[in-house]
């Protein structure tokens, strides 16, 4: 199935558990604020904004389908830029932790403006390069456009355990930066994106380098 439409894409997100009417009016209102925000600074592309349901909430919430509920917290979104996949999933999953990366200070304005706006408790923006955040486990990590798979790992592995579910959407590169990927000890699979019949989604866990002592 590919969501190829506004109105296909919002009858996708009522099929979800996560769907409620306090997310409804939170993306509603994002939508708005995106639209007006994209005016002052290029958060994406302004032909995309017609399309926003598809190109940038289902394209987002799409990572919900292959990480349960229960086991989706802390979540940590790397490059978050404009807020997707990281504003979408805290609205989705007011319960999960949502730690946003971003180091460009205007971006890191608007994730918190919007955070503050929509009174997403549950989410919190790290202003800062991804090198300088601290070390910790999470059991989610996603990137949208952040990095090849090869520099994306050696530079945030270290917030990785065994049981933690990689959430990589890699437009039409998937399977070839996959194939590609050497020195990793992993369980990662190209799944299909719901938004685009070209692009995948590298899923998976990573154990670590190999030749490393577990």
């Amino acid at each position: 199935m590919i969501l190829e439409s506004e109105a296909a894409a919002r009858d996708w997100f009522r099929s979800l558990p996560e769907w409620t009417e306090a997310a409804e009016s939170r993306l509603e209102a994002l939508a708005t604020m995106l639209a007006s925000e994209n005016q002052l600074q290029n958060l994406v592309a302004e032909a995309s904004l017609a399309s926003v349901w598809v190109r940038h909430y289902a394209d987002s919430a799409q990572l919900l389908t292959h990480v349960p509920r229960e086991t989706s917290s802390p979540w940590l979104d790397l490059g978050t830029g404009a807020g997707f996949p990281g504003l979408v999933i805290a609205i989705l999953r007011p319960e999960c932790e949502v730690v946003m990366v971003e180091s460009r200070a205007r971006r890191i304005d608007w994730l918190q403006r919007v955070c503050a706006e929509l009174e997403l408790g549950n989410a919190s923006v790290a202003g800062m390069r991804l090198e300088a955040l601290p070390s910790r486990p999470f059991r989610a990590i996603s990137a949208r456009a952040f990095a090849p798979l090869p520099k994306l790992l050696e530079l945030s592995a270290r917030f990785s355990t065994r049981e933690s579910v990689w959430l990589l959407p890699k437009g039409r590169s998937a399977r070839q930066e996959l194939q590609e990927l050497k020195g990793w000890n992993h369980l990662f699979h190209v799944e299909q994106s719901l938004t685009d019949a070209d692009s995948g989604i590298i899923v998976g866990t990573l154990a670590g380098k190999k030749g490393n002592t577990p």
